[in-house]
């Protein structure tokens, strides 16, 4: 059984129009091999796969998922592999690796009348309560029997014949999920002994339904997608098909969704076409009942209660500011938001630092500094005299250490960043900088120096970070600066409001507004801020930018676009 892509908040891969090397280009082989691609390195010869086989690969990946077929790692491909997806491998044309002799012919049901329940629940999730969920996994089912003569219903008790279950991490069953994106779900074929059937979704994505797709991850158009599986369907390269492998956004109303042609062929070849809608008395088989309730969600809103310590993202300024893994990281107290390559939220709603990554402590009540290393890809952490070092989202052994072991002083640092231009690392603390080589793993000569050498940058900065323009940028109090490329000096026209330029708030919007402060719509006619119903008497208001974004594929963890840009004495 081929594992799922651990498609992590860590997997580098950088593009330089030609294949990854180094580490990056044994995840990207990984990558293919996991879902299909490519058959896995010879475990007695240790081999790696040829340069030939690599190519033919990365075109037939190209190919199933719509690209032009160039053959290397290039930008397209790059950000597709970062797309969110099904655990389940692909089945391209052609295929001769395991992944086509595991699932192929396709399995089927030999009967017609399948039991389903709901094992486990979301766990933090106000919006989907266990009716919800409920009905959802319902309407997603009758997307299937509605044309085929399969009959779903639920049953309460332990015996079911699709089992659906909530669950993180490695869960036991060989396709161990990788938090927030990466694999959002699998599910069994008929055919696999046991768990045929079995629905798995990971319980750390933030699941939703009839949600703006900035908001999370629709579970009714992952549930659809999933139950093709359950009930023996495979990856198909259509891009319009619920069954392209990759997390495509929300689908529309559950109660109005209908399938394309193409996938309403491929389960007709599977089952038959359905020649009734009507059920079939047939003992052991339970009358119909009345199709559940689906609440209705108002569109543009943000449902869920934020923690009444969770900060304002449009009225705050920023502990840190990072890109990580091709991604915007905004830092506040004891949560961060994240922002993808696109600049879209990947939710409105925080994330709790120490929850992500493990090892900081839960106490912590903020950093001073984040940065990703440009040597290794680990991520530094920045707390007064103190520092962390991750990979990935994992706390390396031995840490927390003095920053003293950058040659830093103990009393902290404001801002640290790789800059493009160089490589090197930043250091900023109130009036001076410091530069330091990551691969000598030591401090420049000459440092430090004042910061006013980076001319109309203010002092005492927040943070800054490099972004995937080529650009840097530099942040204090709620406003930013840009320096574009190997300049030292910002932009004109800077500062702006990193509320509204990052973070999707329009001004005088807030996430939770002073209850005595008067309403800022009411008083300017500025219709997009409405706040949500009230939980438990704490009101919540979601905030979106005068000009929405465009449709989003759901892109986490997008891989930098690296500029070599040539040395500076900077």
């Amino acid at each position: 059984m081929l594992l799922p892509l651990l498609v992590p908040l860590l997997g580098l891969w950088s593009w330089t129009g030609a294949a990854p090397s180094g580490t990056a280009q044994l995840d990207s082989v990984d990558w293919l091999s996991r879902f299909g691609y490519l058959p896995s390195p010879d475990p007695v010869t240790g081999q790696l796969q040829t340069q030939e086989a690599l190519t033919r690969a990365i075109r037939a990946m190209q190919r199933f998922g719509g690209l032009k077929e160039t053959g290397i790692f290039d930008q397209d491909t790059l950000l597709l592999m970062g797309t969110p997806r099904c655990s389940l491998p692909d089945v391209p044309e052609g295929s001769t690796g395991r992944s086509r002799r595991a699932l192929m012919p396709q399995s089927k049901w030999n009967k017609r009348h399948l039991s389903w329940r709901v094992r486990t629940f979301p766990k933090d999730s106000a919006l989907l309560g266990h009716d919800t969920v409920r009905a959802l996994m319902h309407y997603a089912l009758k997307v299937w029997s509605d044309i085929a003569p399969l009959n779903f219903h639920e049953v309460a008790g332990s015996d079911a014949d699709i089992q659906i279950d909530f669950t993180k991490a490695d869960h036991e069953d060989g396709y161990p999920f990788d938090g927030p994106g990466g694999t959002v779900a699998h599910a069994f074929f008929p055919g696999e002994k046991f768990s045929a059937g079995d629905t798995h979704f990971d319980d750390d994505e933030a699941w939703t339904f009839r949600s703006p797709d900035a908001d999370g991850v629709d579970l009714f158009a992952v549930a659809v997608h999933e139950f093709g599986h359950a009930i023996g369907l495979i990856h198909t390269s259509a891009v319009e098909s619920i069954m392209r492998p990759y997390y495509q956004g929300p689908v529309g109303d559950p109660l109005k969704y209908h399938l394309t042609y193409e996938d309403k062929v491929r389960v007709w070849q599977l089952y038959g076409v359905r020649d009734s809608v009507s059920h079939t008395d047939r003992p052991g088989v339970p009358p119909p009942t009345e199709p559940p309730v689906l609440g209705d969600v108002p569109n543009n809103r943000s449902t869920l209660p934020m923690a009444r310590d969770a900060p304002d993202r449009c009225s705050s300024h920023f502990d840190a500011v990072a890109q990580i893994r091709g991604e915007a990281f905004f830092f506040k107290g004891k949560y961060f938001w994240r922002l993808t390559r696109e600049k879209h939220l990947v939710s409105l709603r925080p994330a709790q630092i120490h929850r992500f990554w493990r090892g900081l402590p839960p106490s912590l009540d903020g950093v001073d500094a984040v940065y990703e290393r440009a040597a290794d890809h680990k991520i530094v952490f920045f707390k007064g005299s103190r520092y962390w070092l991750f990979k990935d989202n994992i706390m390396e052994e031995g840490y927390p250490r003095p920053i003293s072991d950058f040659g830093l002083p103990l009393d902290g640092v404001d801002a640290a960043f790789v800059w493009l231009h160089n490589h090197k690392t930043y250091f900023f603390r109130e009036r001076r900088y410091w530069r330091y080589d990551e691969q000598l793993r030591q401090m420049d000569p000459g440092y430090p120096k004042a910061s006013a050498l980076w001319k109309g940058l203010p002092p005492d900065l927040d943070d800054a970070m490099s972004w995937s323009d080529g650009s840097s940028y530099f942040f204090k109090g709620r406003e930013y600066w840009r320096v574009p490329g190997s300049a030292v000096e910002a932009e004109p026209g800077f500062p702006r409001l990193t509320s509204t330029d990052w973070l999707l708030c329009s001004q005088m919007q807030a996430d939770s507004p002073d209850p005595e402060a008067p309403d800022a719509a009411a008083t300017t006619g500025d219709t997009r801020r409405q706040p949500d119903r009230a939980h438990d008497g704490y009101e919540v208001c979601s905030c979106t930018s005068g000009s929405a974004p465009p449709p989003r594929r759901f892109l986490w963890l997008l891989p930098p676009v690296w500029t070599l840009l040539v040395r500076s004495g900077a």
